[in-house]
């Protein structure tokens, strides 16, 4: 488990994602040596696969703990890694909203 973040206040979602979206797009051309995420655009799909699964499984430990911050915190790094694979793979935002629409009819 990473170190709890401190002051977190609210915020916009759709902002907040479309910025994180926008920087990971920026990520392509750093330097892998330098960048975490262009480590995991540029490496091999397995490793940021992993990453996937693992976080989803430490946002689920962080429910059965029923820990609110911790469940935050390990959410934000899910929605990280699964934006990561959505740039990795050209999948926009606007294409997941597209998805998440058409299910709600």
């Amino acid at each position: 488990m990473g170190e709890r973040t401190a002051n977190v206040q609210a915020g916009s979602i759709g902002e907040t994602l479309e910025a994180l979206a926008a920087t990971l797009h920026g990520r392509w051309d750093a330097d892998p040596q330098l960048s975490y995420t262009a480590r995991l655009l540029q490496g091999k799909p397995d490793k940021l696969l992993s990453r996937v699964a693992e976080e989803a499984a430490e946002v689920i430990m962080a429910c059965k703990d029923d820990d609110h911050d911790h469940i935050r915190y390990e959410a934000g790094d899910l929605v990280y890694h699964l934006l990561v694979v959505m740039e990795r793979y050209g999948i926009s935002l606007d294409e997941l909203a597209g998805e998440l629409n058409a299910r709600m009819k």
